[in-house]
């Protein structure tokens, strides 16, 4: 007796790789400056190389937060008051012509700190027209 040898209905196909374990979930801390005015020489204009202007600052910081715990030590943090030194320094530095060099400078100061994975930088003239609050430029930058 023979017997017959049925094909199969169906395509066996293989195992799907087994999923890799996602990693853990990034924690993150949000450091803030809101608004931070300051006179600044800036412009492109002549009479704004002549006097400076007010202008105001705003940053939103994500951090990394820390493996070890804070234990309530200023080291283990994102310091915003050295983070407000250093832009006035860099706004001390002399003349600007852009805004936008402004916001980059500062944007990169701040991911100068590899625990900042991004930096928005908003940044506005307070005094450019008499009837309008403001005008200036927001930007994002991240850390790769």
């Amino acid at each position: 007796m023979s017997e017959t040898i049925r094909k199969p209905t169906h395509t066996i196909l293989p195992a799907a790789p087994a999923e890799k374990a996602s990693p853990p979930p990034v924690e993150l801390r949000r450091v803030f400056v809101r608004d931070l005015v300051m006179t600044c020489s800036i412009g492109v204009h002549a009479h704004e190389h002549e006097h400076k202007q007010r202008v105001r600052l705003n940053l939103d910081l994500d951090v990394l937060e820390a493996t070890q715990p804070i234990a309530d030590d200023l080291r283990n943090v994102v310091c915003y008051d050295e983070i407000i030194s250093a832009v006035r320094r860099i706004v001390d530095t002399g003349h600007v012509r852009l805004i936008e060099t402004l916001a980059e400078r500062v944007a990169g100061l701040c991911l100068a700190d590899p625990r900042i994975r991004t930096a928005r930088v908003q940044i506005e003239k307070l005094d450019v027209y008499q009837d309008v609050a403001s005008v200036g430029i927001a930007i994002v930058r991240h850390n790769s």
